[in-house]
């Protein structure tokens, strides 16, 4: 019997690599060689998706700019001959204190110090996500470290965020590495928010940045007349471009002067893992997360491995650490068992920090007695 076990992280307690050798560990001990474990962290394109794709050893570290400016070692992945890159390791919310959190002020300078080290890697397929960022500068802090230069009225150069995309006239892109035009961008996002506007970048996620109701629509004014420029300069329209305002528009630039498309997080995830040609020969396939809830098969990480796994008729196994009724009521038909550890647990406290051993009991008891009916 082979199994694929490809979870996604349970929030606040694990990552999703964690989960898997969990989940295998169990199995082991009741199996034994008698079957054959894969495991496969997956994530939905935000936050995590570098820890679910690329083991430790495959990372590279350097150092970049934080949101604010200041120097921080950060790190990204090589998966093959994809770069995997994570906005929020150089430009997430969480690298801020959130007393110093300022949508207008904040820039995407490290992400592009990130990519920029990729092409000198020879890297020339690059999956960026962009979840959990602190910024709303319409990626010009990360293009104006690829090389580009944002000219004022005065033809001085500068890096704009948000406060001062407003000032930018014009672009010069001659300092563009000839690689950048050569790579293929996959942009990871599962939201579908337009660059401007009362749904665009500034408007809908510029409150947990920091920024006043005032600040925000002066924000995405100046985002407005960024996009008048992008536009003029290159040959794509991007400001109504579905997807295109998350993690503050940081894939305008791209979009507009790249090989870059915008990519349903999930299927970006499973297509790089090579999900796939995985359960083609696999018995069973097993995911789960923090909390199965009414969202979970909708667009989320076990949406897509369930999917995934129907089309291909592979029974599902969901493990999970506790979940709603209501996600049970309308289960896909491949999902043959939804296992939560939180009956196992004293204590939701208790079951958070103890989750792994929780989870390896459970595949080596009542996860046992769903597999050995496949």
């Amino acid at each position: 019997m082979k199994i694929v076990i490809a979870p996604d992280s349970f929030k606040g307690s694990l990552s999703a690599a964690v989960a898997a050798r969990a989940v295998e560990k169990g199995i082991k001990k009741k199996y034994g060689s008698a079957v054959q474990t894969v495991c496969l962290p997956i994530a939905d394109g935000g936050e995590g998706t570098l820890e679910a794709l690329v083991p430790s050893e495959n990372r590279i570290r350097i150092w970049a700019q934080n949101p604010l400016g200041d120097l921080m070692e950060v790190e990204y992945g090589a998966r093959g001959d994809t770069a995997v890159i994570e906005m929020a390791a150089a430009a997430g919310l969480t690298l801020i204190p959130e007393q110093r959190r300022h949508a207008g002020k904040t820039t995407t300078f490290g992400v592009g110090q990130m990519i920029l080290d990729a092409l000198s890697r020879g890297y020339r397929k690059i999956l960026l996500t962009v979840g959990g960022s602190a910024t709303n500068d319409g990626g010009a802090g990360m293009f104006a470290a690829l090389g580009a230069k944002f000219l004022d009225e005065n033809g001085h150069s500068f890096v704009p965020t948000g406060f001062t995309l407003k000032q930018v006239v014009s672009l010069d892109l001659s300092d563009l590495p000839a690689s950048f035009y050569g790579t293929q961008f996959a942009i990871a996002t599962d939201v579908t928010n337009p660059l401007t506007g009362p749904t665009g970048a500034a408007c809908v996620y510029g409150p947990q940045k920091g920024g006043t109701v005032t600040e925000l629509l002066e924000i995405d004014l100046g985002m407005r007349h960024y996009a008048d420029v992008l536009e003029k300069t290159g040959d794509r329209a991007v400001r109504d471009l579905p997807g295109c305002g998350a993690g503050g528009g940081i894939a305008a630039p791209l979009l507009a002067f790249g090989k870059a498309e915008m990519q349903k997080g999930i299927e970006l995830v499973l297509q790089t893992a090579d999900f796939d040609r995985v359960i083609a020969d696999a018995d069973v396939v097993i995911t789960g997360e923090g909390k199965l809830d009414a969202q979970s098969f909708s667009g989320k990480t076990i949406s897509g491995v369930v999917s995934h796994a129907a089309r291909v008729h592979k029974p599902v196994v969901c493990v999970v650490g506790c979940y709603d009724e209501g996600a049970l009521s309308a289960l896909p038909d491949n999902v043959k068992g939804v296992l939560s550890a939180r009956h196992l647990a004293l204590s939701d406290d208790d079951s958070m920090q103890n989750a792994a051993d929780y989870l390896e009991e459970l595949a080596g008891t009542e996860l046992y007695d769903i597999l050995k009916k496949q």
